[in-house]
């Protein structure tokens, strides 16, 4: 399947480290080689980074891995593909306008017969059921919150009724980010971890790799990560809850809700591990 990463902080954070050893899984020490994403928020706005080659060999994963961006949100994608070819319009993470602000998106599992009616606002550029779904929780809150955008808790609760109705049609881990707060929905697998004072030291799993946060952190920092599996050996990751949507906000959790998960799509989850 695919791989999620995403990074919530109180305070402008690089990602180095986690993507370090995140982006290995794209072809070194995991199979995810079918394209590769990250994106930085500032404010409204974000930098987007995107490859159809895996995040092992691409110069743009390189790139970013050497570039310490420091951002309160960043969402990274590394892609097996099922639904569309390796092209470059189908590597998440995707981006589209909503209320003035960029919202950026990443998913990882496999919607089946997924064909909802999109009004022309939002439409796809590629082929996969990960944009289609995006363009349809984009349409669904533009269309219930029509003139601004609402408090977040109110975001949060409405994105739980859109989440509902997709989870029908399959797996839906993802992350959705709009520069204020980061959304995430597990339908399989995810993990997070909260690193907040007094920082420790932490080790990746997937390279070689040890960081002592104390060295590089403030009483003010903290930092909450969400990852499809564990990044660190060595530090206390928490599972989700399958159906479970989290809100995350200067680095803390603030909002939890279950979606449920229909029985159905449960049984097939547990034998489709795939993603688009």
């Amino acid at each position: 399947m695919c791989q999620l990463l995403g990074m919530n902080c109180a305070t402008p954070t690089d990602i180095t480290f986690s993507l370090t050893g995140f982006a290995a899984r794209g072809g070194v020490t995991d199979h995810h080689a079918d394209g590769f994403g990250v994106a930085f928020f500032e404010e409204k706005a974000c930098r987007l980074f995107i490859d159809n080659a895996s995040s092992a060999t691409s110069p743009v994963a390189e790139l970013v891995k050497r570039y310490p961006i420091k951002s309160k949100n960043v969402i990274s994608h590394i892609r097996k593909a099922t639904q569309g070819p390796v092209l470059l319009e189908n590597c998440h993470p995707f981006m589209r306008e909503l209320w003035g602000r960029h919202w950026i998106f990443a998913h990882n599992g496999d919607l089946k017969t997924f064909q909802p009616f999109l009004g022309g606002v939002y439409q796809p550029v590629g082929d996969t059921d990960s944009e289609l779904a995006f363009c349809t929780i984009m349409q669904a809150l533009r269309k219930r919150f029509p003139g601004s955008q609402p408090p977040l808790n109110e975001l949060f609760h409405a994105l739980a009724d859109i989440t509902r109705e997709i989870t029908l049609h399959g797996v839906f881990n993802y992350l959705l980010c709009n520069g204020q707060a980061l959304f995430a929905h597990c339908s399989t697998n995810l993990y997070y971890i909260v690193r907040e004072w007094p920082f420790s030291t932490a080790h990746l799993i997937d390279a070689d790799m040890t960081i002592d946060f104390a060295q590089v952190t403030t009483e003010d920092d903290r930092v909450a990560v969400i990852a499809t599996a564990p990044l660190t050996d060595d530090e206390v990751w928490t599972r989700f809850e399958p159906g479970e949507l989290l809100m995350f906000r200067d680095g803390k959790l603030e909002l939890r809700t279950i979606v449920p998960i229909p029985e159905s799509v449960r049984l097939a989850n547990a034998a489709n591990t795939a993603c688009t």
